[in-house]
């Protein structure tokens, strides 16, 4: 390092070289530190650096200490310190949050960033009575501070990688190395590291770029804010991804009946869980073969009623001035609205809008004649199911399988539900997950299939 006439310290062309490049963002900031013959630069950007930890951890130890050489030992025992990358990812680790210290010509990056967004939050989609009531951060390292203090186990093995998008991200790659099966994880590997993404931003969306069929109907990953749920499944021997700056975490690979287990089922009694497990399946049928099956009977075989039952129906619809199938395509679309209404109004006033616009538009709908009351009543039950279903991609799943199975009774009656639930199965039977069978049901010992991936 050269200084100039007037005794101010010169930066290396590097560090210059980078704070051009950041420039004119107003938060660089290219600092000299200098007292007699010690003197230093930091390079970092103040809006992402936690300024107390710089003050105490670099700058005040820098006056204290009585020669370069001794400073230079005391940064390189830091446990921030992190290591170097190459010289054009540097500008991707500034952006971070990290230090660019110089201490005679010798560059040393330090992780100081200040992280706003590791309040450990409150479970909202996944809530349970017994069981944790914590959900996961924002902050990478906080989640994976959160499995840590949970899975107290020397398997559990974390690597983390950066994707390449316009966003940077860090992934974390979290698994049991006694229990994982080795393909299963190389897989996941080699899939993170063909990506090709212009823009990643939380794991809901990178979920998406994991899928090798870009229009599958059911999910391939489930997407979790527990932490018990991801602790559940790393024993299980599945693989979870974190995303930093994303409260959810993406296990894989799932098979459909991962899809309806819930956490509250291993805080229950035996028989008590397998209840709920069976009304869960239950439901599950109900939502997606019900308004199929309503439109099946009341237009091609009123005879599978009872003879009271069916004169009920034919009763009540009286008066509607379209077939059974408009009927419930309409009350149907109706459901989704008020479903997504919910979702997307404020807080405060979404329970009571959707609440008041159902009851209201239901009854008008009835006296109406536009729906018969059975309608009413058949809609509401499969909404009720719907929401059954702990995990909500699956939901989504089975609101548009529904159609599927709707629109072949409307065509083929009885026939048409039977022949579209049984293609249904076809189809999920021809799936896989990273290599797993969709519809895998008796799985086969852990130990005895890591043996059989490590030979």
């Amino acid at each position: 390092m050269t200084k100039k006439s007037q005794g101010e310290p010169t930066p290396p062309d590097l560090m210059v070289e980078l704070a051009g490049k950041l420039k004119p963002s107003s938060d660089v900031q290219q600092i000299p530190l200098q007292i007699e013959e010690k003197q230093a630069f930091l390079l970092y950007l103040k809006t992402v650096v936690d300024g107390l930890q710089l003050q105490n951890i670099v700058i005040k130890p820098f006056f204290e200490l009585s020669s370069e050489r001794h400073f230079e030992a005391y940064v390189n025992s830091l446990p921030n310190k992190v290591k170097m990358p190459a010289k054009e990812e540097l500008l991707i680790e500034l952006t971070k949050g990290n230090v660019l210290l110089v201490i005679q010509d010798r560059f040393v990056l330090l992780d100081l960033r200040k992280v706003n967004s590791d309040t450990v939050l409150q479970t909202t989609i996944e809530p349970t009575i017994h069981g944790p009531q914590l959900a996961l951060s924002e902050s990478l390292e906080t989640n994976i501070n959160l499995i840590r203090q949970r899975y107290h186990d020397s398997s559990l093995k974390i690597e983390t990688m950066q994707l390449s998008d316009q966003s940077h991200r860090s992934i974390a790659i979290l698994y049991d190395e006694k229990v994982v099966k080795k393909s299963i994880l190389k897989a996941v590997k080699k899939k993170l590291n063909q990506l090709d993404t212009p823009l990643v931003q939380s794991s809901g969306d990178f979920q998406l770029y994991l899928t090798d069929k870009k229009f599958t109907l059911f999910p391939n990953t489930i997407i979790t804010e527990r932490p018990d749920r991801i602790i559940y499944n790393l024993t299980g021997g599945k693989v979870v991804l974190l995303v930093d700056g994303s409260p959810h975490s993406i296990v894989l690979p799932v098979v459909f009946f991962d899809f309806l287990v819930s956490m509250e089922d291993v805080y229950h009694a035996f028989w008590i869980a397998k209840l709920t497990i069976l009304l869960r399946y239950i439901a599950l049928v109900i939502c997606i073969t019900l308004p199929g099956l309503y439109v099946a009977v009341t237009s091609y075989s009123p005879e599978v009623f009872r003879t009271e039952l069916a004169l009920t129906v034919a009763g009540s619809r009286i008066g509607v001035p379209y077939p059974s199938f408009i009927e419930v395509l309409f009350m149907l679309v109706f459901i989704e609205l008020l479903t997504e209404a919910s979702i997307r109004l404020p807080k405060a006033i979404s329970a009571t809008a959707t609440t008041v616009g159902g009851l209201i538009l239901g009854t008008a709908v009835t006296e109406a004649a536009l729906a018969s009351n059975i309608m009413i009543i058949v809609v509401s039950l499969v909404a009720i199911s719907t929401f059954v279903i702990p995990v909500n991609e699956m939901s989504y799943s089975m609101r548009i399988s529904r159609l599927f199975l709707l629109g072949y009774a409307s065509l083929f009656g009885l026939a048409g539900v039977i022949l579209g639930f049984l293609g249904i199965i076809i189809y999920l039977v021809n799936r896989e997950s990273f290599g797993e069978p969709y519809l895998r049901i008796v799985a086969k010992n852990r130990e005895e299939e890591a043996k059989g991936d490590n030979k």
